[in-house]
């Protein structure tokens, strides 16, 4: 993501929150949700429904039916019930890019204590991390690529941004980072850093696995991204970045292939 769309993406999600767009929109959703433990291992067919969603470009996605558990696979051909919601988010004691306290520093409560355990573990290895960007609202995201599709087109926008409903930061449960200096936040730059090298090694210890890891886009749908990590838990992060495969992998599911 260049500094430009960077740029974007602050500007709408703080407007947003200032305007009150967030919560008070007549399209906020309104179902309640129920914590329910990790579904067991390659049952995605227990995630999933059977509705099926036609995108612009002709592709399908399938509407996931439990959002809420903690390894949800979230991608352009599985999607989050329209507006889906979060119940249990929180604000992790972890430092930002920014210091407002808005809706984008938000988390599921079990994703922002183990960002804070990974955030203390790093300092330890004296390695110094900044939160960049976590939880964002359907209609944030949906601000959001509709601003890209009016810049890029819907093509060009769908290969850097997240169709609303397809996006991790809707979950809850994912979260960019950066290294302490605030540079290159979420932008190429920070590949190789020793922030990086860090996550890569010790993410999973924590819970969290590197979502779109580098040379799996045809399946992952994304480019190579180290400063997205997602919460899947601390057995299933340990299995993923163990063998070098991704979350779509994991579930036997079939590539995204853009």
């Amino acid at each position: 993501m260049t500094k430009f769309r960077w740029f974007i993406l602050c500007f709408i999600i703080l407007g947003a929150a200032l305007a009150g767009f967030v919560g008070k929109s007549h399209f906020e959703s309104k179902r309640k949700t129920v914590d329910q433990p990790p579904v067991p291992a390659n049952k995605l067919s227990a995630d999933t429904m059977k509705s099926v969603i036609h995108l612009q470009n002709g592709t399908s996605s399938q509407v996931v039916s439990n959002p809420e558990t903690i390894p949800v696979l979230v991608n352009k051909q599985n999607k989050l019930p329209d507006h889906y919601k979060p119940q249990d988010l929180i604000y992790p004691d972890i430092p930002f890019t920014f210091k407002e306290k808005i809706e984008k520093r938000k988390m599921r409560a079990a994703a922002a204590a183990a960002i804070e355990e990974l955030f203390a573990g790093a300092n330890q290895d004296g390695v110094k991390l900044l939160g960049v960007s976590a939880y964002r609202s359907h209609e944030v995201q949906a601000s959001l690529f509709n601003h890209y599709v009016k810049s890029d087109g819907y093509e060009a926008a769908k290969t850097y941004s997240a169709v609303p409903g397809t996006s991790e930061h809707e979950t809850g449960l994912a979260i960019d980072v950066t290294g302490g200096d605030g540079k290159c936040a979420a932008e190429e730059c920070f590949e190789g850093t020793g922030e990086a090298v860090w996550l890569q090694n010790h993410a999973a210890e924590y819970g969290f696995i590197i979502r779109y890891p580098k040379g799996k886009d045809a399946i992952t749908g994304y480019k190579y991204e180290p400063w997205h990590l997602r919460y899947v838990g601390r057995k299933i992060a340990a299995e993923i970045m163990q063998s070098g495969i991704t979350l779509e992998e994991y579930n036997n599911t079939t590539p995204v292939n853009n």
